[in-house]
C-alpha cells in the first residue's frame, strides 16, 4: 500500500515522519511458543490474524510495520509541539509539502523478548544472490517515557533503498522500567538482530546504530559500553542527551524552556530518584551509569553526533563525549546545524541525510 505523506519541502527526499500512524490500535497480541534459533518469532497482527510464529519470513504473508504490525498503543512523549524549539516533541517531525513515500521494502514485526514493548520492525529488500548487506539499528526518541519504532518507518524505507537492512525496536519505558532497562533492551534487540542476520541477509559485523534524542543516547551507550566496536561499527546520534545529569541541572535553571524542564523530569523518572545532596549511592550509581562519557575506552565505536544551534539538548552533551572518545583514539565528529530543530527534525535540513549516508558508507563498508 502506498500513502501520501505531508512533510517539509527540504526534507521531501528523506521523509521519516510519524504522521501516517495506524488507527484502532489495541493491546499487544500474546506471543506463541518461542521459535527455534534459526527462525525469529513473527508477531501476529490484528489485520492478518495469524502471523506465522516460526519459519522464514520470505515465505510468510508480509506485514508493514505501522500498517499491519503489532497493534500497540504508543505512549506519547510528555508534551506535544513541533520538531524544534521549546515545545518540541522528542523525535517527531511535522511539515508542509506533499510527496509520495519511497517504494515499500519487505517488512515484518518480531518479538525479541516477552514484554509487550520488546518488539522490533525489520525492513529489507530481498536479494537471494546478493552478499550480506550492512545494517542499521534505528532507536526512537521520546524522553525515555514514550515514542514508538513506527516513527522511523519512512526513513527506514529510504535507507533500504540505499542498500541497508534496517531494524527498529521499541524498548521498555520509564518510569515503569528503571534504568538500565532501556539500554538492556537495546542490547537485546541488537543481539536478536545478529542472531537472525541470515533471515534478512544482513552482515552482523556491519551494524551501525542511528538514534534520535533519548534513542541517540541509547545508541552512544551501545557504542561505549565495554569495547563498543564489539557491539556496533558506529553510532549516529541526533540530539542525544548523553549526560542526563547535565539535562537535570539545565532544566532547573531560571527561565529554562518547557522542553528542558520536561527533560529534567524525565531524568528523574529514568533513574527513579532525584540527583542531589540527599541522593543515596544507588541513585548516583544509576545517574553515572547513564552518562555515556563514563563508559569511554579504547576500541569504542566511532560516532557522528548532531545537534542544532537552538536545540534544547545542547551540543555540550556531545562535545564532552567526543572529547573523551578522541582522548582514547576513537573518531568522533560533532556537527551543529543552524536552526532550532531537535532529533529527527534535523533531517529537515537538506544536507543532513547526505552527510549521514556518506558517514554510514564510510564506516559500514
Amino acid at each position: 500500500m502506498r500513502k501520501v505523506l505531508v512533510c517539509g519541502a527540504a526534507f521531501a527526499a528523506t521523509c521519516l515522519s510519524a504522521l501516517a500512524v495506524p488507527t484502532g490500535a489495541g493491546a499487544a497480541v500474546p506471543l506463541r511458543d518461542p521459535a527455534p534459533p534459526s527462525a525469529p518469532t513473527i508477531v501476529p497482527t490484528e489485520e492478518t490474524g495469524t502471523g506465522a510464529p516460526s519459519g522464514d519470513p520470505e515465505t510468510g504473508a508480509p506485514s508493514t510495520p505501522g500498517e499491519s504490525a503489532v497493534p500497540e498503543s504508543p505512549e506519547a512523549p510528555p508534551q506535544g509541539g513541533t520538531s524544534g524549539g521549546a515545545g518540541a516533541t522528542d523525535g517527531v517531525v511535522s511539515g508542509q509539502a506533499v510527496m509520495v513515500t519511497p517504494a515499500l521494502p519487505k517488512s515484518k514485526t518480531y518479538a525479541y523478548g516477552k514484554a509487550s514493548r520488546q518488539r522490533i520492525d525489520a525492513y529489507w529488500r530481498p536479494a537471494p544472490k546478493a552478499a550480506p548487506r550492512p545494517a542499521v539499528l534505528m532507536i526512537h526518541g521520546g524522553y525515555w517515557l514514550g515514542g514508538d519504532k513506527r516513527s522511523w518507518k519512512y526513513f527506514a524505507r529510504r535507507l533500504t533503498a540505499d542498500g541497508y537492512v534496517v531494524l527498529a525496536p521499541n524498548y521498555r519505558l520509564a518510569p515503569k522500567a528503571v534504568w538500565p532497562a532501556q539500554r538492556d533492551d537495546a542490547l537485546s534487540a541488537l543481539a536478536f538482530m545478529k542472531k537472525h542476520a541470515k533471515v534478512w541477509n544482513l552482515d552482523p559485523n556491519r551494524i551501525i546504530v542511528i538514534g534520535s534524542s533519548s534513542g541517540g543516547m541509547l545508541g552512544t551507550q551501545l557504542g561505549t559500553l565495554g569495547t563498543g566496536t564489539r557491539q556496533v561499527r558506529g553510532v549516529v546520534a541526533l540530539s542525544p542527551p548523553n549526560n542526563p545529569f547535565l539535562a537535570f541541572t539545565d532544566g532547573a535553571k531560571p527561565g529554562a524552556p518547557s522542553a528542558e524542564r520536561t527533560l529534567r523530569r524525565a531524568v528523574i523518572d529514568l533513574v527513579r530518584c532525584t540527583p542531589g545532596e540527599t541522593a543515596n549511592a544507588a541513585c548516583w550509581k544509576r545517574v553515572d551509569d547513564a552518562s555515556s562519557a563514563g563508559h569511554v575506552s579504547p576500541g569504542d565505536a566511532p560516532m557522528l553526533l548532531m545537534h542544532s544551534t537552538g536545540d534544547f539538548v545542547p551540543a555540550t552533551h556531545s562535545t564532552s563525549l567526543a572529547t573523551a572518545l578522541r582522548a582514547v583514539g576513537v573518531e568522533a565528529q560533532v556537527k551543529v546545524v543552524p536552526g532550532e530543530m531537535h532529533a529527527s527534525g534535523l533531517l529537515e535540513e537538506e544536507h543532513t541525510y547526505p552527510q549521514i549516508l556518506a558517514w554510514l558508507r564510510k564506516h559500514s563498508g
